[in-house]
């Protein structure tokens, strides 16, 4: 099966302000950029994984995952993910794409076993397999085999209605819960516990000053 990851990032400069109060913009846009670089050197090294696409408004991110070697997808003018969304999965089913995995790229403890699960789960067609936020809101992972299998509707309460659009579909639901997979970084407690669940799974923060700052 070629399973295709497409990895939003939202644009560096302005992402992740609600983290303001404890990292500075330059802190905040190291934090956002290393997170994209961990999750596409995990994904590259995935056998399950055939290519991976990058969406973005931001310029420098498109730029930095061309250089990298990485397919590209421009979100233009205001937020418009989900059709950017389409669009992709328009064009890796031109491709030959099968399946299509989305993962935001603000999610720092995605592990290998994570993603060889998820796309495992959804290896039949006409199947969709989600992975919650840890309040069971907001979708973290999203794999659709085939791409453009449902209608994208990202944004808050985005975990409900992925699941109700495919049921309406027609398609097999899988739910994985990944307690690794479940945190994005996006808030001050955010960063407390990603920095609590990387010294429990063993794994390093991705930015050594990011520590500094939440312990100084």
């Amino acid at each position: 099966m070629k399973t295709w990851a497409v990895l939003p990032v939202k644009p560096l400069v302005r992402g992740k302000s609600r983290l303001a109060p404890v990292l500075s913009p330059a802190q905040r846009e190291k934090l956002s950029l290393g997170m994209l670089l961990h999750n596409i050197q995990l994904l590259r090294s995935l056998d399950c994984i055939s290519n991976i696409l990058v969406i973005s408004r931001d310029t420098k991110v498109l730029s930095i995952a061309r250089d990298l070697g990485v397919y590209t997808v421009q979100e233009s003018g205001q937020p418009e993910l989900n059709p950017a969304l389409m669009r992709a999965s328009k064009l890796i089913h031109t491709w030959g794409g099968e399946a299509m995995l989305i993962l935001p790229s603000d999610i720092p403890l995605v592990s290998a076993e994570d993603i060889e699960q998820i796309v495992h789960l959804g290896r039949f067609p006409a199947t969709m397999v989600i992975a919650p936020d840890t309040v069971r809101d907001g979708t973290n992972a999203l794999f659709v085999h085939p791409p453009g299998l449902i209608a994208y509707s990202y944004g808050s309460g985005s975990f409900q209605r992925h699941i109700a659009a495919a049921e309406l579909a027609g398609a097999t639901v899988e739910v994985y819960e990944s307690e690794r997979l479940a945190l994005d970084v996006d808030t001050p407690p955010d960063l407390d516990e990603y920095v609590r669940l990387a010294a429990k799974y063993n794994v390093p923060v991705i930015d050594f000053q990011l520590q500094q700052v939440v312990e100084g």
